[in-house]
């Protein structure tokens, strides 16, 4: 979130202009008072000198490093579920500045069939997470409920019925599919009770086309408004590991501890 990245860095920058201000100047005259009269580290100084190496490590582990993001719809049904939290990979696609998401250092480019972090365009305050299908330059398409890439159709093999948590109540038709990317193999999710998203689009320079793996029931390239694009600009990272798994406050929906350290594919 925008606010409590916002949050960080400010108390970053105050406890640490503190701590340098106080050791450059106000811990000198301290010292030379000395012997004249007892006098106590302003109570500011103690905690900003407490608290600014770990509010920098924090800053700098989740800024260039990696960032914890809660899943919190099935859009990405069956890789992700509801309640799993991962980790982003912050330097995959370059070390961006923290709030403004500026990059600074280009390190490297988005694959086809990443599943990526991102601020969507229409809803600029929150993270999303999807995976890359459309790279800039190609032409995709979703028709029938297949998506094909520059013109070929995209290979589907049938792994059976769906047998995983997060089944919509009364479905007893959503299916497991193998979905055969050009250079990226995965598992979608495939309800034939729904049915949504069809057209043709040319992605942009500089912009991706992303959809959720739960293809029927995801809020991904096909339907956002104005633009079906995402700008290279609103990444904020490669989604690579599950680290836990707890849905509800304090985990009263249920705890799954075989989700734990699932590498995302």
């Amino acid at each position: 979130m925008v606010w409590f990245e916002t949050i960080l860095v400010v108390l970053t920058l105050l406890t640490g202009a503190v701590w340098l201000v106080d050791k450059l100047f106000l811990a000198r005259r301290r010292a030379a008072r000395a012997g004249l009269l007892e006098e106590e580290e302003p109570v500011i100084v103690d905690y900003s000198k407490a608290f600014f190496p770990v509010l920098a490590i924090v800053l700098v582990l989740r800024s260039f490093v990696a960032e914890p993001y809660k899943i919190p719809s099935a859009s990405m049904m069956p890789n992700l579920l509801i309640g799993d939290f991962i980790l982003v990979n912050k330097f995959a696609y370059g070390l961006r500045l923290p709030i403004t998401n500026t990059k600074f250092l280009p390190l490297g480019e988005p694959r086809r069939g990443d599943v990526v972090v991102f601020k969507p365009p229409m809803d600029p305050e929150n993270s999303w997470v999807k995976r890359i299908v459309g790279l800039p330059g190609d032409t995709i398409g979703f028709t029938g409920n297949t998506l094909s890439v520059n013109g070929k159709a995209v290979r589907y093999k049938p792994l059976g019925t769906y047998q995983g948590r997060g089944l919509p109540p009364g479905s007893d038709r959503v299916t497991l599919l193998q979905e055969d990317l050009p250079g990226k193999t995965h598992t979608l999710y495939e309800d034939l009770d729904r049915y949504t998203g069809e057209g043709t689009w040319t992605v942009p320079a500089a912009h991706y086309f992303v959809m959720g793996d739960n293809r029927d029931n995801s809020e991904d390239g096909r339907l956002w408004p104005d633009t079906h694009f995402l700008p290279e600009r609103n990444l904020r990272g490669k989604a690579f590991l599950i680290w836990l798994n707890c849905e509800g406050w304090f985990c009263k929906n249920g705890f799954d501890p075989s989700r734990i350290g699932r590498v995302i594919e």
